[in-house]
């Protein structure tokens, strides 16, 4: 008898409040990189009503202490973040022209800097770059979608995306720009083999029929998006559930960088660590070290060193070394998966300073990551499979 579940997975549009916050701080994190390579950034964003609150830790080495007002107009930024998302129409709440911001920003604790810089310091051990935080981190991977990623969370992903052209296209004037998607993949024998459900729910304009938005979302949205063979005449479409969605983004609900773990990660099938990306720059291995164990996953199931691939990194603030790596396959690979970490540590660094230098990661690309996962997008070094070859040189050297 066959083996069969359902598995779901769900993506947010560009103006989700909580994607509007990671947006925001991203772009602050991308404007600070641009003037000095080698600025510490951990900016969290709260957005709500008309109001955007701007907090964290921000230290730019090349302004000499001089005030961060200086060099970057935050306003600016926090404007021009909005706008490109698309909050710019008369009835909108929140608006880009319109919003308070409030600056609660400080510069990067002294304690904190001492430990990731490169340099000797009083009580530390060495002089290497350490993790800027203590944690754990996961990356992953599969043979199931041509980016290898499961297949729910970039169906969603798509759909979301293509939600987001449709309206910035114009052709659908009514749409707005809060948004969620999610997919539901019956999975048989291990394989997807057919789509349940999509749910859709999208912002509107208040005079748009509700049979207008369901034939535009099947036919412009969904049909375009899902493969055909994935369709069925069972798939249940489920759009604005509530019948309503004309209030939305942060005039119908609070927003908060780094809400979205699961969303910017794996959509629940890969394992999570906890810490949140967005706004923080490579020295906080929350993120540098979630690229780091994704680029290592993806290599190994690209080498067909096994069809799946979970890789964890854990790290103690300050150190130069992670405390733990670990590779799992479930029982899939092609060797012993200890056979296969102990490659993936010959092939691959990761100390906290050579990550940064492997992935290229000082400088501003982050914006280009806040929508539509972290992982699965063309153009992004951690999404390289540059490493295969040697993956497999080195388990095939480990091996005689």
């Amino acid at each position: 008898m066959a083996n069969s579940f359902v598995f779901s997975s769900e993506s947010v549009g560009e103006g989700h409040p909580d994607k509007v916050s990671d947006f925001i701080s991203d772009s602050v994190l991308d404007a600070c990189l641009s003037i000095d390579r080698n600025s510490r950034v951990a900016c969290e964003t709260l957005v709500k009503s008309n109001v955007v609150v701007l907090a964290g830790e921000i230290t730019i080495p090349k302004l000499k202490g001089a005030p961060l007002e200086s060099a970057i107009n935050l306003g600016e930024i926090v404007r021009g973040a909005i706008r490109e998302i698309g909050y710019v129409n008369d009835d909108d709440g929140f608006h880009a022209d319109k919003v308070f911001i409030q600056n609660l920003l400080t510069s990067q604790s002294v304690d904190i800097g001492q430990g990731v810089d490169a340099r000797e310091a009083e009580g530390k051990t060495h002089a290497e770059q350490g993790a800027g935080d203590q944690g754990i981190m996961f990356g992953y991977a599969c043979n199931e979608t041509p980016e290898l990623m499961p297949t729910p969370i970039m169906l969603a992903h798509r759909l979301g995306r293509e939600l987001t052209n449709l309206r910035k296209s114009g052709k659908a004037k009514w749409l707005r720009p809060d948004a969620k998607s999610q997919v539901s993949v019956r999975y048989v024998d291990g394989k997807p083999a057919e789509v349940v459900n999509v749910v859709i729910s999208t912002q509107h304009t208040e005079n748009v029929k509700r049979a207008e938005i369901e034939k535009v979302l099947i036919n412009k949205v969904i049909k375009k998006v899902i493969p055909k063979g994935l369709l069925t005449k069972n798939t249940e479409f489920l759009i604005n559930p509530t019948g309503r969605f004309v209030i939305g983004g942060p005039e119908g609900d609070s927003g908060l960088t780094g809400r979205k773990i699961i969303v910017d990660t794996y959509g629940g099938w890969g394992r999570h660590g906890g810490g949140a990306f967005s706004g923080k720059d490579p020295s906080k291995v929350d993120r540098s070290a979630a690229y780091m164990a994704r680029w290592a996953a993806k290599n190994i199931v690209a080498a067909g060193l096994a069809p799946i691939a979970e890789v964890q990194l854990a790290y103690a603030i300050g150190h130069p070394e992670p405390v733990s790596v670990f590779v799992d396959t479930f029982d899939t690979g092609t060797v012993p998966d200890s056979v296969i970490a102990d490659a993936v540590k010959e092939v691959f660094s990761f100390k906290p300073a050579a990550i940064v230098k492997q992935l290229n990661l000082l400088r501003p690309i982050y914006r280009e990551t806040t929508n539509y996962g972290h992982f699965g997008k063309d153009g992004l070094p951690w999404e390289a499979t540059t490493k295969a070859k040697a993956l497999n040189a080195a388990v095939k050297k480990l091996t005689k």
